[in-house]
C-alpha cells in the first residue's frame, strides 16, 4: 500500500513525471535554497530526494524576497530527450502585486547540471508546460489581476483571472501566437495550478481552486480543442476535503495526473494534517498520491468512489515499504552539506556556511539577524513528524550580546522559537531563549528567560523537543551528562501555516536547524560538530 503523505513535511504543489518505470515528483521550495525538490521512486511507495536543480545565482537569487515568496509550483515533464522544469520566482507577496516571473530550465538527466533559465512571462504564477502529440508545446499559467483587494492572508477571487494558454517555441525559447484565456474556474474561485494532459482525443485540464487552505480542491475540465471551451467534470472537483472536516488529509488540492508503466492511474495532490485543538498543520503542506479510475463517461474519478483522499492507497504490484530510521544523524564529515539541509534565499552559500573550513564541523558565518530576508546564516532541515527531538553541539565564543548562535524551530521571520549561546553583561556567556509567536505585523521578539542562564566554558549542547503543540528547550555543557530543561513550554503549533495571520497569510513549512547572527557586522563564526533529528 501507498501510505499518505508520501512526502511528509513541507513538500507542496506536487508535479509528477514518469520516464519508463522511473517516477519523479517536483515540489515547491519557496524561499529555501537551492530551489525545487525532486524526489524519485520506482514503485510509488518509497521516495528518495535526488536533486535540487536551481543551484546557481544565474538560475535563482532570492535575496530580499519576502517570506512565502520565491519558488512557487514547479512543473516537471519529459520530452525530446530532455527533462523540462518550469517554475515561478515570486518577488512580492503582500499588497496587490505579485511580480511573478516564469522560467524554463532543461537537463538530459535529473541528477546532472541544469541549463541556464529561459525567461517566459510574468503574467501570473503556477506555470506548466504541455508537450502535445503533434510536437507543439503549450505554456499555461494563471493570470494575476492586481486591481482587487487581494493581499496577504485575504485572497480574493477576482485576482485569479483565469488560465492563460500560449504556444512555446523551443527553437527561439520564446512564446508565440495568441494568448488565450481558456478557463475561468468554478464558483469555488481562486483558480490556479493548471496542468494539461491528453487522452482519447480529449484535452484534460486540472486546476487548483479554493485557496491553499481548508477549501482547497483539484478541479477537472476537458475539451476537444486545447484552446477550449472546457466542460466541467460531473463532480466539478476530482479531489477535495473541503466538505469533510473529519478526513485525515485536509487542504487537499493542487496536483497532477500520471499513468503508470503498467496501465494504472494516479493523481498527486498537496494535503495537510491538522492537530487539535487549533487545527494547525504543523508539518505544512505535504504530498499525497491517490489511485484513480477512468469510467465509461470518459472522466477520471478516485478509485474509492468519493472525492475525499485516502491515507492508504493501493500501490504497484510487488512494492514493499522501506522502514525509515527513527534517527537521522549528521556529522558534517563530507565536503558537501547533507542533502536534507537547506538555507534561505542566497546563492552565495560560501558567505554563510562551510563544511571544509573546520573539518568535521558545520561552520556558520554569523550574518544578519534571525529572520532576515537577505543574508541569514540558518541551515535547517524539514520537520517531518508531529513529535520530534533535535540536538546539536556548538562551539561559540561571543564577544558581545550582538553575537548569537544556536538551534531554532523556524517557519519565518514572525514565527520562530530559538535557544542560543550569547553574551550577557552580568551573566557572561549564557544560554538564552528568543521567541516570536506570529504577532504580525510587529514581529516582536520575547525573551521568556530574560537574560538567560550562565554556562561554563567549553562546547554547549542544545536540544528542542516538540510533542504536537508543545515545545521544550534543553541544554547541557558537553560532558555534563544530564540535560536541563530551560524556559517555559512554548506553543509549537504557531510554527505552522495557520499560525499568526492564518492559513493564507503564509504557506511554507516548519524547519529545525542551526543558526548564527552577528549584528555587529563582524561575522563571528560558530562551529557545530553534529546534529541529530529523532522521531518521537
Amino acid at each position: 500500500m501507498i501510505r499518505n503523505p508520501i512526502l511528509p513535511g513541507f513538500n507542496p504543489d506536487p508535479s509528477i513525471c514518469r520516464v519508463g518505470e522511473d517516477y519523479y515528483i517536483a515540489t515547491s521550495t519557496f524561499e529555501w535554497y537551492p530551489g525545487v525538490q525532486i524526489h524519485h521512486s520506482r514503485d510509488l511507495v518509497n521516495w528518495t530526494l535526488v536533486r535540487r536543480p536551481l543551484e546557481r545565482a544565474s538560475q535563482l537569487d532570492m535575496r530580499g524576497e519576502p517570506d512565502s515568496c520565491g519558488i512557487w509550483a514547479p512543473c516537471l515533464s519529459y520530452a525530446d530527450g530532455l527533462f523540462w522544469l518550469v517554475y515561478t520566482d515570486v518577488k512580492r507577496y503582500d499588497g496587490n502585486f505579485k511580480d511573478a516571473h516564469n522560467y524554463i530550465v532543461t537537463s538530459p538527466t535529473i541528477e546532472g547540471e541544469w541549463s541556464e533559465p529561459a525567461y517566459v512571462n510574468s503574467s501570473g504564477f503556477d506555470p506548466s508546460l504541455f508537450h502535445d502529440d503533434d510536437g507543439r508545446k503549450w505554456f499555461v499559467n494563471m493570470q494575476w489581476n492586481h486591481r482587487t483587494e487581494s493581499y496577504g492572508g485575504s485572497p480574493k477571487t477576482p485576482a485569479f483571472d483565469g488560465i492563460l494558454l500560449q504556444e512555446w517555441d523551443p527553437a527561439t525559447k520564446s512564446l508565440k501566437g495568441p494568448i488565450r484565456n481558456i478557463f475561468a474556474g468554478t464558483e469555488l474561485g481562486l483558480v490556479e495550478g493548471p496542468h494539461l494532459f491528453k487522452r482519447s482525443g480529449w484535452y484534460y485540464l486540472t486546476t487548483a481552486e479554493g485557496g491553499t487552505g481548508y477549501d482547497h480542491a483539484v478541479t477537472m475540465a476537458r475539451s476537444r480543442d486545447i484552446a477550449g471551451p472546457y466542460e466541467l467534470h460531473p463532480n466539478k472537483h476530482l479531489i477535495t476535503s473541503k466538505d469533510h472536516p473529519e478526513a485525515a488529509l485536509q487542504r487537499a488540492g493542487h496536483g497532477q495526473y500520471v499513468e503508470t508503466h503498467d496501465g494504472q492511474f494516479y493523481h498527486t495532490h498537496l494535503c495537510g494534517r491538522p492537530l487539535p485543538p487549533h487545527r494547525r498543520c504543523t508539518l505544512g503542506r505535504e504530498t499525497a498520491l491517490q489511485k484513480c479510475v477512468w469510467k465509461e463517461d470518459g472522466w477520471l474519478y478516485l478509485e474509492n468512489g468519493t472525492g475525499v483522499p485516502d491515507v492508504d492507497v493501493a500501490g504497484l504490484n510487488g512494492a514493499q515499504p522501506i522502514e525509515n530510521p527513527r534517527r537521522s544523524g549528521y556529522n558534517f564529515d563530507e565536503h558537501e552539506l547533507p542533502m536534507d539541509f537547506q538555507w534561505l534565499r542566497t546563492p552565495q552559500l560560501e558567505r554563510i556556511f562551510s563544511v571544509t573550513d573546520r573539518p568535521g564541523h558545520l561552520r556558520l558565518f554569523a550574518r544578519e539577524s534571525l529572520g532576515s530576508w537577505f543574508e541569514q546564516a540558518l541551515v535547517a532541515r524539514r520537520q517531518e513528524h508531529h513529535s520530534f527531538r533535535a540536538e546539536t553541539v556548538v562551539d561559540f565564543q561571543p564577544d558581545t550580546y550582538q553575537q548569537v548562535a544556536g538551534l531554532t524551530h523556524y517557519y519565518n521571520r514572525f514565527k520562530l522559537h530559538a535557544i542560543a549561546v550569547t553574551l550577557h553583561e552580568k551573566l557572561g556567556r549564557c544560554v538564552t531563549i528568543m521567541t516570536c509567536p506570529g504577532d504580525y505585523p510587529n514581529g516582536r521578539l520575547s525573551f521568556p528567560i530574560e537574560g538567560g542562564v550562565a554556562v561554563p566554558a567549553g562546547r554547549i549542547q542544545l536540544a528542542i523537543e516538540v510533542r504536537d503543540n508543545d515545545l521544550q528547550f534543553f541544554w547541557q555543557a558537553e560532558g555534563m551528562g544530564s540535560w536541563e530543561a530551560i524556559g517555559p513550554v512554548l506553543d509549537a503549533g504557531v510554527i505552522s501555516d495557520e499560525g499568526g495571520r492564518g492559513e493564507h497569510g503564509s504557506f511554507t513549512g516548519a524547519f529545525v536547524g542551526m543558526f548564527a547572527f552577528d549584528t555587529s557586522g563582524r561575522a563571528k563564526t560558530a562551529d557545530f560538530d553534529w546534529f541529530n533529528y529523532d522521531e518521537l
